[in-house]
């Protein structure tokens, strides 16, 4: 049985939270703070950070995004939850002990505590493409109402609650440079390209709203890594408790189950100290651009050709759509087209390609085509726009990057996966045009110089007609 709730003793550097039971290990201090308490975090951050050899000194505090029950879960279970590695001949269960505490989302007074403290030296965030809110500059965008709010808060007092991640963040390091608590990391594990730039990019637009000595203090203190972060990591469902439980006799009410792969990429400066991450695999580069690059476009990219198209016909998951004999001959011509702009050796990338397949056909890794469908409008421009532009700008019409824009333009006008998108009013309405419109319409909300591109316009249009009765 998993352990009762975590004792809350005094804490600093060298303080271990007490576990009260169950087979773990002393909850190590708090020095890492994490926003975005979900699967994939479980799976890939705080799997790392329990693997590293100086794990007894590196605990995390995690938070949801809003809710309260994932935090509340693993707070019953003292912050111990089982990761079950899935791989095609049979599952590995282990405890992971890394998250030393959980928090709901709305705990801002907890948030900034735990910012205030000198040994808190590293933020990590996973908070999905669209929870950076940025706009079409990839600055800040001040026009979200969420946005407004913040700032309208802050401005009033630098420690009231907030709910965007910029927000968080700013009243944050705000309250560090009150404590004089000294200089921390910001680490993303989003799926964008130059995601450290993107953080800093939003936080200093939001500070200089607000204070300009806090913006150049941030500016001085706050170290923002790049990361390539990889590991297939679907939603929980109900049995995975069950099987936690036939497998291990643990009950496990917030169990994880995950792929064998793992891969993480980090470019960028730690002033404080990290934990020893190297000893799960993770890789510390000067240019970190052509691992972002590959996996986006390969992996990412494959994702939400095979969501769009594979859930129009019919499939529900990942591996059933790469299975379709017709969804995988897309899958490789979009590869095609997108390794050609890839910079890593010709070899390296064949061989991701190969473990690729193997990856995806892993039935017994149940990831929902729907889930991945979220957010298109957020994820295509940095996963599939690139090559377009790329191939476009050396004369050749690339239809394995447009029968995805098609797709999801299918999506939009009710194809398949059902719609989850952060501009879902905006990018709906825009599809439901007579096609050739919104074909048009569509691809000017994604580039205005797609929508321009007459050829593009038009081939698109026709794809997406071949995919309706594909």
């Amino acid at each position: 049985m998993m352990p009762s709730p975590t004792q809350v003793v005094p804490s600093g550097p060298h303080v271990r939270l007490s576990r009260v039971g169950g087979d773990a290990r002393p909850a190590a201090p708090v020095r890492i703070v994490h926003l975005g308490l979900g699967n994939f975090f479980r799976a890939h951050e705080a799997w790392y950070t329990d693997q590293a050899p100086d794990s007894a000194s590196w605990g995390i505090a995690a938070f949801t995004g809003r809710s309260v029950d994932l935090a509340e879960a693993l707070t019953r279970q003292d912050g111990l939850y089982t990761l079950v590695t899935r791989g095609p001949g049979g599952d590995s269960c282990s405890v992971i002990a890394s998250v030393s505490r959980a928090h709901a989302g709305t705990d801002h007074a907890a948030w900034l505590d735990y910012l205030t403290r000198p040994e808190v030296v590293i933020v990590t965030i996973t908070v999905t493409e669209a929870g950076y809110r940025r706009g079409a500059d990839g600055g800040l965008d001040t026009d979200q109402p969420q946005v407004t709010e913040d700032v309208a808060a802050l401005r009033h007092d630098l420690a009231c609650p907030v709910v965007t991640t910029p927000g968080r963040l700013v009243g944050g390091f705000a309250a560090r440079r009150a404590a004089g608590a000294g200089p921390i990391t910001v680490i993303s594990c989003d799926n964008l390209p130059d995601n450290g730039g993107v953080v800093a990019r939003v936080v200093g637009d939001l500070a200089r709203l607000l204070d300009a000595d806090l913006a150049a203090w941030i500016e001085q203190n706050v170290s923002y890594v790049t990361t390539m972060v990889d590991r297939i990591t679907p939603a929980s469902l109900p049995e995975d408790s069950a099987s936690v439980a036939e497998q291990t006799g643990r009950a496990d009410s917030a169990p994880v189950v995950t792929e064998p792969y793992t891969e993480w990429v980090l470019s960028g400066d730690f002033p404080s100290g990290r934990p020893g991450w190297d000893a799960g695999g993770a890789r510390f580069v000067d240019d970190i651009a052509p691992f972002e690059q590959r996996k986006l476009w390969l992996l990412n990219g494959g994702h939400s050709l095979l969501a769009y198209a594979g859930s129009a016909r019919g499939h529900e998951t990942i591996a059933q759509a790469v299975n379709d004999p017709l969804c995988r001959g897309w899958l490789e011509q979009w590869w095609a087209e997108a390794s050609r702009h890839l910079t890593l050796p010709a070899g390296d990338v064949a061989a991701y390609r190969d473990a690729l397949l193997d990856r995806f056909a892993n039935s017994r890794i149940r990831h929902l085509l729907a889930q991945i469908a979220a957010d298109g409008s957020q994820k295509l421009p940095v996963r599939i726009l690139p090559t377009i532009q790329a191939e476009r700008a050396r004369g050749r019409l690339p239809t394995g990057a447009l029968r995805v824009l098609a797709a999801w333009i299918n999506h939009l006008r009710g194809a398949g996966a059902p719609v989850k998108d952060a501009a879902a009013g905006r990018v709906t309405a825009l599809a439901s045009a007579p096609l050739d419109q919104a074909v048009r319409d569509v691809l000017r909300f994604l580039d205005a110089d797609l929508a321009d591109d007459s050829a593009v316009v038009a081939e698109v249009a026709e794809l997406s007609r071949r995919l309706a009765v594909e």
